[in-house]
């Protein structure tokens, strides 16, 4: 018997995990991000990242027809960006700092590493695909992360 759905996201929120943005450029011409938590490193050689993307969010379609995301990994001072970017409210990127990468990816100001990731697969993950990317171009600066933990966000800044 399956575990609970309440007790099944309790158990997860015990997980610190890291923030990201998640970026396109959609197939409209617009740029497209949501946050998202579910994130991790799949493979070094070559070097690949997963991010799952819920199939009920606003931005899922743009998503998962992309040929390349970006992921923005957050700072510590980026928590009203995580919090704006969480939001169905509006232009998310609308007096936002970003550039577009060598791949056209939307790229957030002051995130702690961007990649730029080419779509190799797509899975199926229940309520959820999981989108295998390449990465082909990264940046990264000095700094300390936000991370979320039981429903809410913390630093390790000290």
């Amino acid at each position: 018997m399956p575990i609970d759905k309440d007790q099944f996201r309790a158990t997860l929120g015990r997980f610190a995990s890291g923030i990201t943005i998640v970026t396109v450029r959609g197939a409209d011409g617009r740029d497209h991000g949501m946050t998202v938590s579910a994130f991790t490193s799949l493979s070094l050689e070559p070097p690949l990242v997963l991010t799952c993307i819920a199939r009920n969010a606003s931005v899922f379609e743009h998503v998962v027809a992309a040929s390349h995301v970006g992921i923005n990994i957050l700072a510590a001072d980026q928590e009203a960006l995580s919090r704006r970017f969480a939001s169905r409210d509006g232009d998310r990127f609308d007096g936002v700092g970003y550039a577009h990468g060598h791949t056209g990816v939307p790229l957030l100001d002051g995130a702690l590493a961007s990649l730029e990731c080419e779509v190799r697969a797509r899975h199926d993950g229940g309520d959820h695909v999981i989108v295998v990317g390449q990465v082909e171009h990264a940046t990264v600066r000095d700094g300390h992360p936000i991370v979320y933990y039981r429903g809410g966000y913390a630093s390790l800044a000290r």
